[in-house]
């Protein structure tokens, strides 16, 4: 036990930065996944196990919500799976810094997982829709429009963020690494928290109540449809900024 408290407190030391998080990212995912990750370096996990695992969890959160018919304990089913699953994504990351062990290839395994993850959550939103909710045709359209605007969100960060780090390194005295304990407001966290993954699979908690589920879902789709734009302004001005 003393060793898992020992890898919380330098863990605690070595967190990204805070800026731009949702809040059920920055309050709940990070400190679970700071739990699971202490577990794991305890247990000697390589920060690859602890990627394949998240996936591998996820991805059986996705499976049950295509394959089975919603009832209460489905949904809780779901929602259980994608959290733990999001916990542990957080986890990889962190037992990474805390053993040492970033690599070039635990990076990439991390964001392709993501970007399954990612391209299959609203698709077995549809398929669910389709084979058990008493729904027009019509209303297939939104997790479709979920779907696009979640790969636009996830590959534009993705693309931000590879050429933030490129001018870093060719430009290191012109392009300023971020600072480690860069935060935002707690009202910020909670203004960008409809585009945050943690609450979706909150969400799936009423999945099996039709109506409620419907109007939460399309409600978060709407919001992050809006929030796409304004995101993308802001990322373009903070890519126009770097040193070319």
């Amino acid at each position: 036990m003393s060793t898992i408290v020992d890898s919380m407190r330098d863990l605690r030391a070595a967190q990204k930065p805070s800026r731009g998080v949702g809040a059920y990212s920055r309050y709940i995912n990070r400190p679970f996944g700071r739990l699971l990750a202490a577990v794991a370096h305890t247990m000697g996990l390589s920060p690859n196990t602890v990627t394949l695992v998240s996936g591998t969890v996820t991805m059986s959160g996705i499976a049950v919500l295509a394959t089975v018919k919603p009832a209460w304990w489905s949904a809780l089913l779901v929602a259980g799976l994608l959290v733990l699953g999001y916990a542990l994504d957080s986890a990889d990351g962190q037992v990474a810094r805390l053993s040492g062990r970033s690599s070039p290839e635990g990076e990439w395994l991390d964001h392709v997982i993501d970007a399954v993850k990612l391209a299959t959550l609203h698709l077995a939103v549809a398929i669910s829709w389709y084979r058990w909710f008493d729904l027009s045709d019509r209303w297939l359209l939104v997790p479709l429009l979920f779907q696009a605007v979640t790969s636009a969100f996830f590959f534009t960060e993705i693309v931000t963020d590879l050429l933030r780090r490129h001018a870093r390194l060719r430009f290191p005295d012109r392009a300023a690494a971020p600072d480690p304990n860069a935060t935002s407001s707690p009202l910020y966290a909670l203004a960008v928290v409809p585009a945050d993954y943690g609450l979706w699979c909150l969400a799936f908690l009423t999945w099996w109540v039709e109506d409620l589920f419907v109007a939460l879902y399309t409600g978060l789709a709407v919001v992050n449809a809006l929030l796409l734009p304004a995101a993308c302004v802001r990322w373009f001005r903070s890519v126009r900024a770097l040193p070319s």
